[in-house]
């Protein structure tokens, strides 16, 4: 097996090919790490989530890391690692863009679900308690695997 670095431009392949991410963040030296929907759009990658642990983890510590893989076998695959930092996108003051990340994020099938569903019941609230939010990109990095020798 032969691993390489990726290009700029086979890094963007590999992002706007996918949908899901493994979202990562840290606070008090604990690293957490999560599958996430997103949708991307210039050096803005777009989510959304209920409350709890990643979004308490990242309004704490805003320094995040995303990875992004297309996988065909063991000896095949390719990974994007995007550094960045968490930013809310506010139901007041900052409406443009979460309409422009929602209208995103729909055309993703079942995109609400790796961020909205809980293991739990949740309390049913009056006030909607969805959170739209972006990491804005710092770096983009990738490798990529291949069979053979090179």
């Amino acid at each position: 097996m032969f691993v390489r670095e990726m290009s700029r431009e086979e890094c963007q392949g590999v992002v706007a090919a996918g949908d899901l991410a493994r979202l990562a963040c840290c606070r008090g030296g604990q690293p957490y790490i999560v599958p996430i929907t997103y949708a991307h759009s210039g050096k803005a990658f777009y989510f959304f989530s209920m409350p709890g642990q990643k979004i308490d983890w990242m309004r704490s510590n805003p320094k995040v890391s995303l990875q992004i893989s297309e996988f065909a076998s063991n000896r095949r695959w390719k990974s994007v690692v995007v550094t960045g930092t968490y930013r809310e996108l506010p139901a007041q003051g900052c409406g443009n863009e979460r309409l422009h990340a929602w209208s995103l994020l729909q055309k993703k099938a079942n995109w609400w679900e790796p961020g909205g569903l809980k293991p739990v019941p949740q309390e049913i609230s009056g006030a909607s308690a969805h959170i739209f939010f972006c990491v804005e990109m710092d770096e983009m990095t990738g490798r990529a695997a291949c069979a053979g020798e090179q």
